[in-house]
């Protein structure tokens, strides 16, 4: 599969792990859109999931501190209930914001999950109506890399956690894990 086939797979298996928890939506590139605000309905949720494709975000590049700052907004600012934004992406960032924004979570208690999609080594991009791949102004092959340094560095300014969706099973157990056991923590807070 490709990335984008990759988030959708794990997304899918994530939500079925996790089935009474609220879940939102945010698509992402060189702009942050908000296609379901946070929501029970988990059916939905998948819908949205697999509708998602490129053309979903028309405006390229990747705003990741833009995408964060969106994820933070969209919590309601009473609920004392615990917040996760799971991160997927290949780390290209062009805002530069990312790693504030990703302290500015943690000040309000919000963690990061960082996931990595795609390869260290770089691979070309499909594109769908020249049944080639992307091409940059001057002709050239656009290639897209996995920056883990990045998405390592929002995870260690958040507090959360860094994956890479390579390994799909292993990491579908260890984020379901932590947000188990920050739920776990969450009632017991909140028990006493």
């Amino acid at each position: 599969p490709n990335r984008l086939e990759k988030a959708k797979q794990f997304l899918t298996k994530l939500l079925t792990k996790l089935p009474d928890d609220r879940v939102g939506l945010i698509w992402f590139a060189g702009k942050a859109y908000l296609p379901m605000p946070l929501t029970a309905d988990q059916g939905a949720a998948n819908l949205f999931i697999q509708s998602a494709s490129p053309e979903s975000v028309p405006t390229q590049g990747t705003v990741i501190g833009e995408a964060l700052k969106l994820s933070a907004e969209s919590f309601p600012k009473e609920s004392k209930r615990f917040k996760v934004v799971i991160l997927i992406t290949d780390g290209e960032d062009h805002d530069e914001t990312a790693n504030e924004r990703a302290k500015e979570l943690k000040e309000q208690g919000i963690v990061v999950i960082a996931i990595g999609l795609g390869s260290t080594d770089g691979s070309p991009i499909p594109d769908k109506e020249t049944n080639d791949f992307k091409k940059d102004k001057l002709g050239n092959t656009v290639v897209t890399k996995l920056n883990e340094n990045l998405l390592k560095q929002i995870a260690s300014n958040n507090g959360g956690l860094y994956g890479n969706l390579q390994n799909n099973e292993a990491l579908l157990k260890e984020v379901t894990a932590v947000i188990n056991q920050m739920e776990k923590k969450g009632s017991e807070e909140g028990a006493g």
